[in-house]
């Protein structure tokens, strides 16, 4: 037994250790396995074993010590927890014994969490649940979890929908002052905020849209003049009827975009105000902010003005309608409309041709991308997927809103305080193997500077239909920066403009709503609270989970009506390659599935340059935009994912080069 003078030694010792341990700051990195990382400050990664992984969750910042581990390799020991970001989460519940746990659906967590009985909420073995790390698993590896929400259990209609609700952590029900806000209003509110207004009513704007659409934010005008036309763009101004800082407003910021879901949206703004009183419905007064523009023969824009007006749509027409009506065909809900209403649809399609061919000449334009719409059945699955045509009137659509939004840019631009949105072209971690890109396939473009606007351009206009061994501007295009918002006016590189930024979709996307604040601050002295940095930073963070949200939400839908897609050959095209195989988009449907190389025959490696995989030995090849033959073989359940088999060509057409993985085609 130690005496007195022992056990102060032995608490001097460590106390002396501790005073003299070396530990660095980090972040926790997760894997598929049961071991981890932490991301040092200082820019390099300790290795996390798996007991000490036990103790963390992905996300925290935690202090680490490193010390020798197996074979004489460093690895880390976690000292102390800094901050835990990780606070909610989804699983599905599971009973072993006598003891409930959930099995964390969030990537990282590779780990049952005990659930103690007063925290279960009633759920029932394999039911979906929403989460909180109720103690957290630093002091001994045992984490512990409540359950906030039972969403259901699968296979019940919608359950993919709140299960993805749940585990992007999005709002699904409006806050009680938000709804009493909402309640309030009535169409007393047009006629009172009207009041001072142009009186438009009589000028024949229509809106253009989908049949279904019930959130209508633009209708359109079109009258000739002697050097072009006079375009006018209605634009629904819910920021006359919400008023700032209201909890509607901090609610459409907390949300920052509507997410469409497939058969149930979540909005915005409540319906009483993106579905009716803001909508800009047809024969009814609605309160709008229009851009007046002149767009001259050429298709260059003039001079422009906003107003704030009162309009009445004289018409919900559907893209179907407005094609019929540019292509000439004799429909009878064309024969329907009045002469007012043809002939500004007349002219709109005239100016819609005049932006585009300059645009064109002198900016980018994308080609149209095949679209598919998902049709839900009952239940809320996937029933069909068949193709969204891109016509005339979406191109016209197009144009005009374009049109509106560069004025906006441009107006905000000459203005001290703005919203803008910038995209930088090029990812700058890539902008060697675009360099050896081009001196490798298309020399002649080798000396374009595609980090300037111009430039970036040049590149982008010269590259379209290159004949090379490689699609280079499919490369390319895969290797772009994502869009941001910026409080002042950059090149939008990926339109090929010097400045951008939008206000056309006020009722569906926050930054628009701002946008339209901003504009009548300026002109108009109308209240305007300035964004910060941290909540523009905040916006950008919202609207990117918003997407992430949406395409997991389609991923799980598709995933699941892939297995309806039997056993027959499907043609499709290579739409992205990884080192690990390839994904082909369906001609038929637009489903992407991947390919992985371990169902190929022998090695290929991966070049980071033409994002091709080359067998190691043959050089069979795989590449963008390269037609490929595939069959369903069957779904990644963990990641929603499609996995497809190759179908080999048959000797005949490999001997010809004639098969649709041929290097020929390659």
């Amino acid at each position: 037994m130690l005496n007195a003078d022992a056990l102060s030694q032995l608490r001097q010792l460590k106390s002396d250790i501790e005073e003299n341990k070396v530990v660095f700051p980090g972040t926790v990195k997760a894997t598929n396995g049961r071991f981890g990382f932490v991301a040092l400050d200082e820019g390099r990664d300790v290795f996390l074993p798996p007991e000490e992984m036990q103790k963390v969750l992905p996300g925290d910042r935690v202090t680490v010590a490193e010390q020798e581990g197996d074979k004489g390799k460093t690895q880390g020991v976690v000292d102390e927890l800094l901050e835990t970001n990780l606070d909610t989460f989804v699983g599905r519940y599971l009973v072993r014994g006598k003891g409930h746990f959930v099995v964390p659906e969030t990537p990282g967590i590779n780990r049952w969490i005990f659930i103690p009985p007063k925290e279960r909420q009633n759920a029932e073995p394999d039911d979906y649940i929403y989460c909180r790390i109720h103690k957290h698993p630093i002091k001994d590896g045992k984490g512990q979890a409540k359950i906030l929400k039972v969403i259901g259990k699968a296979g019940e209609a919608g359950i993919e929908r709140s299960f993805t609700v749940a585990t992007f952590n999005l709002p699904d029900a409006w806050p009680e002052a938000v709804s009493k806000q909402a309640e309030a209003l009535d169409e007393s509110v047009i006629e009172a905020r009207g009041e001072g207004r142009e009186d438009r009513t009589d000028q024949p704007y229509v809106t253009i849209d989908s049949p279904g659409t019930q959130d209508m934010d633009d209708a359109l005008l079109a009258e000739p003049n002697a050097t072009g036309w006079r375009l006018s763009i209605a634009i629904a101004d819910p920021t006359a009827v919400v008023e700032p800082g209201s909890p509607a407003e901090q609610e459409a910021f907390r949300r920052a975009t509507a997410i469409y879901f497939p058969g149930e949206p979540l909005p915005m703004l409540p319906d009483t105000l993106s579905t009716r009183l803001c909508s800009l419905m047809p024969d009814v007064k609605r309160l709008a902010l229009v851009c007046d523009l002149q767009v001259n023969n050429d298709g260059s824009l003039g001079e422009y003005s906003f107003h704030q007006a009162v309009i009445r749509s004289h018409g919900k027409l559907s893209y179907e309608l407005v094609s019929n009506l540019i292509e000439g065909r004799e429909a009878d809900d064309v024969k329907a409309l009045p002469d007012t209403v043809s002939n500004s649809l007349d002219q709109l399609h005239q100016v819609a041709m005049s932006l585009r061919k300059w645009r064109s000449e002198h900016a980018l334009v994308n080609g149209d991308r095949p679209e598919f719409r998902l049709r839900l059945d009952e239940n809320r699955r996937v029933r069909l997927i068949e193709p969204s045509v891109q016509n005339e009137a979406h191109r016209l659509v197009e144009e005009c809103m374009i049109a509106a939004n560069r004025c906006a840019a441009d107006f905000l631009g000459q203005q001290d305080k703005g919203l803008f949105i910038q995209h930088p072209g090029l990812r700058d971690d890539r902008a060697d193997n675009i360099r050896a890109l081009l001196e490798g396939y298309a020399p002649d473009l080798a000396g374009v500077d595609a980090t300037s606007a111009e430039g970036f351009r040049d590149l982008m206009k010269q590259t379209e239909g290159l004949d090379a061994e490689v699609p280079v501007k499919a490369i390319i295009s895969r290797q772009l920066a994502r869009a941001e918002l910026s409080f002042t006016p950059a090149p939008h590189q990926g339109m090929g403009l010097a400045a951008y930024t939008t206000f056309t979709s006020p009722l569906r996307k926050f930054s628009d709503f701002h946008v339209h604040r901003l504009i009548k601050s300026i002109l108009w002295q109308e209240p305007l609270s300035d964004l910060s940095d941290e909540q523009l930073a905040e916006l950008q963070l919202t609207q990117f989970r918003a997407r992430q949200a949406a395409n997991s939400l389609e991923s799980w839908l598709k995933s699941d009506f892939a297995r309806t897609l039997g056993e027959d050959a499907m043609t499709g095209v290579i739409s992205r390659t990884t080192p690990s195989g390839f994904f082909v988009r369906l001609d038929a449907n637009g489903l992407e599935g991947f390919v992985s190389c371990k169902t190929l025959e022998g090695k290929f490696s991966f070049d980071p340059v033409t994002l091709r995989l080359v067998h190691n030995k043959n050089g069979r090849t795989f590449q963008l935009e390269q037609p490929a033959t595939v069959t369903f073989a069957g779904v990644d359940d963990e990641r929603k994912q499609i996995l497809f088999k190759l179908v080999e060509p048959s000797a005949d057409a490999s001997a010809s080069g004639s098969g649709p993985d041929s290097k020929d085609d390659a």
